[in-house]
């Protein structure tokens, strides 16, 4: 199993090596050539000069503010906190369990040890091959609609399988609904919460609010994995995966009414739009 994973592993170093540098950190940093050439890869010529322009637009006039400070800032706060916010929810969603506890959830269900390897098997491949159609219906269906089909699919199966412990049923129920969590996760919460963190926030601070942002994800994932046990143990199976489910209810109204849609847009229409619904509340 170890010698296995060493073959993505070395894919994704190699890969790596060939992904160039952000055309806005190089032009931010007066490397203009490198960022025009950069752009010119994804649209050609015509498309890089114009983006180029609207990049150092956006960026040249502000690159003295300090960005930690900023993050402070009412405004910037409350973006900063939808990112933090969004990067508790993809792990508090509880999707990570299943994937950690594994072997303790398929054996409560009634599965012995060769059926729980190859259950364990089969939830990869699920999360592996919804990912992969989440890149085709990103930049098609949008990152609020994917969220909240998201959310408010995890919810359903969460229940569902918690209502299958409380009801004691074992097996196939058990494993249909982790499945279908894993799929609408693997669709939505888990490749889009990248994808909105990396987008809302203005180009001068990105760094340090996607650091924050990523900061929080973790602390949350350590938070999920190490509080299961206790939760099981006390909710029971049935009661931890309806604290799951209503976790994503609360998800599913924080997007439907705080997370902007950034479907089409560049970073600089992004920032635009944002301040000027910033100006606006003011």
């Amino acid at each position: 199993m170890f010698t296995a994973v060493t073959v993505p592993s070395l894919v994704f170093f190699l890969g790596a090596l060939f992904v160039p540098e952000s055309p806005r950190w190089l032009a931010i940093r007066g490397r203009k050539d490198r960022a025009r050439g950069t752009l010119a890869r994804i649209g050609g010529a015509e498309y890089a000069d114009r983006a180029l322009a609207d990049v150092l637009g956006a960026a040249e006039p502000r690159a003295h503010q300090g960005r930690w400070a900023e993050l402070l800032a009412p405004g910037m706060l409350r973006v900063l906190g939808i990112g933090v916010f969004l990067a508790v929810l993809q792990q508090w969603s509880g999707i990570n369990v299943i994937f950690n506890y594994a072997e303790e959830i398929y054996r409560n269900a009634g599965y012995g040890v060769s059926d729980i390897l190859f259950n364990i098997v089969v939830t990869g491949s699920i999360n592996l091959v919804f990912t992969l159609a989440a890149l085709g219906f990103v930049d098609r269906l949008g990152r609020r609609p994917l969220m909240l089909a998201g959310c408010a699919g995890v919810a359903v199966f969460h229940f569902l399988l918690g209502l299958s412990y409380h009801l004691g049923l074992k097996g196939m129920p058990v494993l249909v609904c982790t499945l279908a969590a894993i799929g609408c996760y693997a669709m939505s919460l888990a490749p889009v919460t990248w994808v909105l963190i990396s987008e809302i926030f203005p180009n001068r601070i990105r760094g340090a609010a996607v650091s924050v942002s990523v900061s929080a994800l973790w602390i949350a994932c350590f938070a999920l994995t190490f509080t299961f046990p206790a939760l099981n143990a006390s909710l029971g199976p049935a009661g931890t995966f309806w604290l799951y489910s209503g976790i994503c209810v609360i998800g599913f109204l924080f997007v439907l009414r705080r997370v902007p849609e950034t479907k089409g847009k560049t970073l600089e229409q992004i920032e635009r739009e944002y301040a000027g619904d910033r100006a606006a509340r003011a």
